[in-house]
């Protein structure tokens, strides 16, 4: 006759496995379709840092209160809090927990993080610092574009200059748009630029979204780019410079009079 710990031995090996914990989303929790539970909670908590919710220097809930918070298990908080860390918001010690780094440590070119500074409060500041950006890299960039670039790639060039005359959506002209600042970039022949292009493709998307909103001039923005691809396509590297000089200097001014 079988004792006690072969009887609950016996038990345990017939009993039903246990169903894999799952998570369930707060309502008011960001939530990105096709993404998994940890980086939608990534993507949650990230937002809330760039926007200043938990200042440089703050100390983060731990995994048991994120994990009330937004009623997801602690594994998937433990890989959210990993995947900031990755993208350096974050720092993390054992019986200290987790806290935000100073802003100056931040992976800006990481595609998650500019997404979260653009939807951040001060919308305008991101704005202007993209165009910095852009009026730091691009002028130049097309320069080395009109000597350097290949045929295919000014074909690359011309295409997209050619799709943003042609859109009939404000997505189509902003995909077109982006892709004609992205191949002048790889045309440049710099491999140093290469790596902007992430960071190039993301904030223009953010900027293009809200000029192409705002600018009801379409036929001068085309004109400009145009004449961009007219002078690189003609290897001018001045002319290329000057007429990327006066499109910054046109959407300069389409952000500067939403601020007002």
């Amino acid at each position: 006759m079988p004792d006690d710990k072969s009887r609950k031995r016996s038990a345990r090996a017939q009993a039903p496995a246990s169903p894999p914990a799952t998570a369930v989303r707060r309502p008011d929790m960001a939530w990105n379709p096709g993404f998994s539970v940890h980086a939608s909670l990534a993507s949650e908590i990230g937002l809330r840092i760039v926007r200043g919710d938990y200042p440089p220097g703050s100390i983060l809930p731990n995994e048991a209160k994120w994990s009330e918070i937004f009623n997801v298990s602690r594994s998937a908080v433990r890989e959210a809090i990993k995947m900031l860390m990755a993208k350096s918001l974050l720092a993390s010690r054992p019986k200290i927990g987790s806290w935000v780094e100073p802003r100056e440590r931040w992976n800006l070119l990481d595609r998650d993080v500019l997404a979260w500074y653009a939807a951040g409060p001060d919308r305008e500041a991101f704005l202007r610092t993209v165009q910095e950006f852009r009026h730091i890299i691009e002028p130049e960039a097309s320069a080395f574009a009109a000597i350097r670039r290949t045929e295919e790639q000014m074909a690359e060039i011309s295409r997209a200059c050619r799709e943003m005359g042609e859109a009939t959506s404000l997505q189509q002209r902003i995909r077109a748009d982006t892709r004609f600042h992205l191949a002048i970039l790889r045309a440049s022949g710099n491999d140093l630029l290469v790596p902007l292009g992430v960071l190039i493709e993301s904030a223009l998307d953010h900027l293009f979204v809200f000029v192409t909103r705002e600018h009801s001039d379409q036929r001068r923005a085309q004109s400009l780019h145009e004449a961009i691809e007219k002078n690189v396509r003609l290897k001018r590297p001045a002319a290329a410079r000057n007429a990327v000089h006066r499109l910054l200097a046109n959407t300069d001014e389409v952000v500067e009079r939403s601020r007002r």
